[in-house]
């Protein structure tokens, strides 16, 4: 592609499409994509420091603990002393992992309706391509 700028500027528009969509399927539930993301990584990692958080997610770390504030405040998180007096381990509530199965069914729904025009086989050559985006080759 000669102009790599229409590229991005397809990868930025997708990705806030996709942003607006998944808030639009998790609102009943009272989340966002950004605090989704963050139940999702704890679901799927277990309980977290802060900074392992933002450093998984490739996200500023101001950004994370509002968001963690957010999801505490609403009862979805936990945050508990970590090995040391500094380290804030994040986890899910047992509201979190009760509601779980019913977010994702959710948010299932949504990346259904996202992939609907891709064949299983685009949809494994996509997320190839993405895992290479950004990495220097070999």
């Amino acid at each position: 592609m000669e102009n790599t700028s229409k590229l991005f500027h397809m990868l930025y528009q997708k990705t806030r499409l996709m942003t607006k969509e998944q808030n639009d399927h998790i609102q009943k539930h009272g989340l966002y994509s950004s605090q989704w993301s963050i139940l999702f990584c704890l679901k799927i990692n277990g309980p977290m420091t802060q900074s392992d958080i933002w450093r998984y997610l490739s996200v500023e770390a101001p950004t994370i603990t509002r968001t963690i504030v957010k999801l505490e405040d609403s009862g979805w998180v936990k945050r508990t002393q970590g090995s040391d007096k500094r380290e804030r381990l994040v986890s899910l509530t047992d509201k979190a992992i009760e509601n779980f199965p019913s977010i994702e069914l959710d948010v299932r729904a949504f990346e259904q309706k996202m992939l609907a025009s891709l064949s299983k086989e685009e949809q494994e050559n996509l997320f190839h391509l993405l895992t290479k985006l950004g990495t220097p080759n070999k």
